[in-house]
């Protein structure tokens, strides 16, 4: 009997997942080449599963995918978090120190009435 080696299973659901959110994204083996910097054998090799990417290349895809590391490799964020906000707060990186505190400002006035709703409700 033949054994799958973790390393098989990972690269099986990578090229999966690979396959899946470059489809939702709407595209192509060779515009998802093109924004990543690799020849599209190489995309093609990714999704049939022969290879997996090297690390640059993993941070490549996530970036071009717009979507995580953790959901290409693992399909899911280790850290449970929701890969839209997560990509949304690392775009706040370009604003200045105002408008960062401006949206903290906002993000803690919404988590603050959440809380009274949930508490509101629990009585």
């Amino acid at each position: 009997m033949a054994t799958t080696t973790i390393t098989e299973i990972t690269a099986m659901g990578f090229a999966d997942r690979l396959a899946n959110i470059r489809h939702r994204r709407g595209l192509t083996q060779n515009e998802l080449a093109d924004h990543v910097g690799v020849h599209v054998s190489q995309i093609r090799r990714y999704e049939a599963g022969t290879t997996t990417p090297a690390l640059d290349v993993l941070r490549n895809l996530a970036i071009a995918l717009n979507t995580t590391t953790d959901q290409l490799v693992f399909d899911h964020d280790e850290r449970g978090r929701d890969p839209d906000l997560t990509l949304a707060f690392e775009a706040t990186r370009q604003l200045d120190d105002d408008e960062r505190r401006t949206i903290r400002d906002v993000i803690e006035a919404l988590l603050l009435k959440h809380d009274a709703k949930r508490w509101n409700n629990a009585s």
